[in-house]
């Protein structure tokens, strides 16, 4: 059973770390195709709450957002191959981040487009879940207690 766990948390985490492993090698001087794609739902979302909260986002490099996704998807993966809590957190926290701000099927209309967002949307959403329940399931598996030695009292 702890081969299959261990089987099922790398190919979970493949999913983080070759998405991780593609953008830094695309990642260049300028934070390659990821930042491109990134800069104007970023854009549209720094303009969304400024609208709506009156809140004002700090500029951001792109490349440095996108530097950050990769290596908290990188170190998150890692450490869920080895089943730890913190890194399944790490990636919770990518996929909370993430998920709404790139697939923003909310902007457009039904139409091709929207049916693809809401689409890989939904699959981060899932992943979501997933991870929820990775961490459910730690979290309810009581820890083993080491068994407490008896001390004796000395009689003389």
């Amino acid at each position: 059973m702890a081969f299959v766990s261990f089987a099922g948390r790398v190919l979970f985490a493949s999913v983080f770390i070759l998405s991780a492993f593609q953008e830094f090698n695309e990642y260049g001087v300028d934070g390659g195709q990821a930042a491109k794609h990134l800069a104007p739902k970023f854009s549209l979302f720094s303009r969304h709450v400024s609208s709506q909260t009156g809140f004002q986002v700090p500029p951001v490099e792109i490349k440095n957002l996108v530097a950050a996704a990769i290596a908290v998807k990188g170190l998150g993966g890692l450490l869920f191959i080895f089943g730890s809590s913190f890194g399944a957190y790490l990636l919770l926290l990518h996929q909370a981040i993430v998920t709404p701000l790139l697939f923003d099927f909310y902007n457009y209309e039904a139409d091709k487009e929207f049916n693809q967002l809401f689409i890989k949307f939904t699959e981060n959403l899932a992943l979501f879940g997933a991870l929820l329940f990775f961490i459910g399931m730690k979290n309810s598996i009581p820890r083993r207690q080491l068994k407490k030695k008896v001390h004796k009292s000395k009689t003389t």
